[in-house]
């Protein structure tokens, strides 16, 4: 029997999604609605992404950029010019109502732009995505969150950290929508190659799993325009349910895992003591990595 949360209304809401915590389609539902505020205060009006697994974790998967038919009015959507001068299709919430409506649809991750749909070409998130090797214990990648931070913040850069729900940790600099996307992607290229360049062995900026081995994959893709990364508060489609979940620097030194929190945990937590306050890629930042990667 069909159940509404949030004014939508769930088909087959005892669907277990998550067999080994219990967690069903309408407790995700749930979910969704309970995060909605804090969640929504960094993915509201973002172009996103959806990876949906209609049949819970142990049925099929997929990964979906644009809207197709059906998608419900709550779910909303626009055109973006993509990279071949044709126009797509993009989804965007900005309620509660609409990340339920996508959970409704068997959406379990939100992908999303570092920019909102107001001033596209104008992004305001620097993400690095700090993925380590398969070898490597999340004491590394807590590691090399910490180190990353200090050289930021030498830069003259306040990050925040984001334990992905997965293996590794996000570092994001909230931005003022003052440069463009090659601008954005210029700096994470640079400042990641600055990285790899000073600590070879600890580091690299090669996509491929080959050249991981050992070391941690700085991925400053995902400051691209359409890229995306995993929203803060969503759940990852994971064992456990584990939750993207944003961390204070202090409290980061003493987590051990990547999956540390569920969703009664995130639900319980929200920003708290994580700070994100808008600030410039000034030229002289620019300058200082282009100078440091020339030796």
């Amino acid at each position: 029997m069909a159940e509404r949360i949030e004014g939508v209304e769930i088909s087959h809401p005892e669907r277990v999604i998550f067999a080994d915590t219990g967690l069903t389609k309408a407790g995700l539902a749930r979910y969704y609605q309970s995060i909605a505020e804090p969640m929504l205060e960094e993915s509201a009006n973002r172009p996103l992404s959806l990876l949906r697994l209609p049949d819970g974790m142990a049925g099929e998967r997929f990964f979906q950029k644009h809207p197709g038919k059906g998608f419900p009015k709550s779910i909303r959507q626009m055109q973006i010019t993509e990279s071949d001068g044709e126009d797509a299709a993009y989804a965007y919430v900005t309620d509660a109502a609409g990340l339920v409506a996508a959970a409704q649809m068997g959406t379990v991750e939100f992908h999303i732009w570092p920019a909102r749909r107001d001033r596209l070409e104008r992004p305001d998130r620097l993400v690095l995505d700090l993925d380590p090797d398969e070898g490597l214990g999340f004491d590394a990648v807590r590691s090399a969150a910490l180190s990353l931070r200090d050289r930021l913040l030498d830069l003259g850069l306040s990050p925040w950290a984001m334990l992905s729900g997965g293996k590794g940790v996000h570092l994001v600099v909230t931005l003022r929508r003052n440069l463009g996307w090659d601008d954005l992607k210029h700096f994470a290229r640079d400042f990641a190659a600055l990285c790899a360049q000073d600590e070879p062995d600890r580091y690299t900026v090669e996509l491929s799993k080959a050249s991981r081995k050992g070391r941690i994959f700085i991925d400053w893709l995902r400051n691209e325009r359409g890229s995306t990364a995993i929203a803060p508060f969503s759940v990852r489609a994971r064992p456990g349910a584990p939750v993207a979940a944003p961390v204070g620097w202090d409290e980061l030194a003493g987590i051990d895992t990547a999956r540390a929190f569920g969703i009664q945990a995130a639900q319980e937590r929200g920003w708290a003591g994580v700070a994100r306050k808008p600030q410039s890629l000034t030229r002289a930042m620019f300058e200082a990595l282009e100078a440091a990667l020339a030796g």
